[in-house]
């Protein structure tokens, strides 16, 4: 028997990118699976470019309906549904750290006999992930921090939408002009600067002319608050959020009419208590990607799906990552044991229900 891919339509609101693209599929058909991709008037590759490489399409959110040992492949949440769960998912179920709809999502799976592969916790030995959008991520989160600096800089309105783009040039066309109407650079700070993230937000800074700084474990090391962060206009935080990290920003470490006016919360855990960054309680939408904090005149982006701005980008560079470990279920291995982790990972977040 052939293993079975099925590339599932996304439901959520504004999500463009996919987990596997054309070239991909092509790549796993040539190694003997079968790939079926639902229609999709979302997804950033065409249904056609699919079929042109060898794939079958099927109707949107038909995997219900797929044989059991199929692997669903997606990305972000499945729609809200309270039928049990049969087949392996691989998707970013966010139900492992004790959110607040892991027990829901996790007792459909027990009550299916199904499984989620987590991408979020696809590791290797090492326990370094081995596929991620962090680059980007960080990228697009330093490009609405900075959008909406000048926004705020020149009027009072509410932030606008922020909608995807065909490719970066597009946006960063559209990101030069407004840069081009400020009178002077604004100073910038990304903490984070050496993981993915960090390296996105400074990427971008870079690609328009404007100088950052750059912060990681050595500068925060220390324990905050940081009272340093308000000689700054636009903090871009990327700090990979570990247990018992101390704040970096809080509302009495800014003080009164802070110089910080927009911060860029990439890492965006608003509810964890060891969140660094202690000045609102929400995550955004791209819809309203921009709002006041608990601090008066300074505002916060806190999107939790940001490289979907950029669909294609951030498609071809996370499926990139991930395709070489479907090519080792095709094979039927795990010579590095990702996926046994996975299942590993799975298993001990069943414990939240039984």
């Amino acid at each position: 028997m052939n293993t079975l891919f099925w590339l599932r339509d996304e439901v959520k609101v504004g999500e463009h990118r996919t987990a596997l693209t054309p070239t991909g599929a092509k790549a796993l058909i040539d190694a003997g699976a079968q790939v079926i991709v639902e229609r999709s008037d979302t997804r950033i590759f065409p249904d056609q470019a699919y079929v042109d490489v060898g794939c079958e399409l099927a109707a949107g959110h038909s995997w219900t309906d797929a044989p059991e040992y199929a692997y669903i492949l997606g990305l972000k949440e499945l729609a809200e549904d309270d039928f049990p769960l049969k087949h392996q998912h691989i998707y970013f179920a966010h139900a492992f750290k004790g959110q607040d709809e892991a027990v829901q999502i996790l007792s459909r799976f027990n009550a299916g006999g199904g499984q989620i592969l987590d991408l979020e916790f696809l590791q290797d030995e090492m326990g370094k992930r081995v596929c991620a959008f962090g680059y980007w991520a960080g990228y697009v989160g330093a490009a609405i921090g900075l959008s909406g600096f000048i926004h705020h800089l020149q009027c009072k309105d509410v932030f606008g939408a922020v909608g995807s783009y065909p490719d970066r040039d597009h946006y960063l066309a559209v990101l030069r002009e407004q840069v081009a109407t400020l009178s002077e650079q604004p100073r910038v700070l990304v903490i984070g600067q050496f993981g993915r993230c960090g390296r996105g937000a400074l990427d971008l800074f870079a690609e328009l002319g404007i100088d950052a700084d750059g912060w990681d474990i050595e500068e925060t090391k220390a324990g905050g608050p940081f009272t340093a962060i308000n000689d700054y206009d636009i903090l871009v935080n990327c700090a990979y959020l570990a247990e018992g990290t101390p704040p970096f920003i809080t509302k009495e470490s800014l003080g009164e009419n802070p110089r910080l006016s927009m911060v860029s919360d990439v890492s965006c855990d608003p509810n964890n208590p060891d969140n660094p960054i202690r000045i609102y309680n929400q995550s955004t939408k791209l819809s309203k990607p921009i709002i006041e904090s608990d601090v008066s005149g300074l505002y916060v982006q806190a999107v939790d799906h940001l490289p979907t701005v950029l669909p294609k980008e951030s498609s071809e560079d996370f499926a990139g990552q991930l395709l070489p470990h479907l090519l080792t279920l095709c094979k039927g291995e795990d010579p590095n044991g990702v996926w046994a982790r996975a299942r590993d990972f799975y298993a001990t977040a069943q414990n939240i229900v039984k």
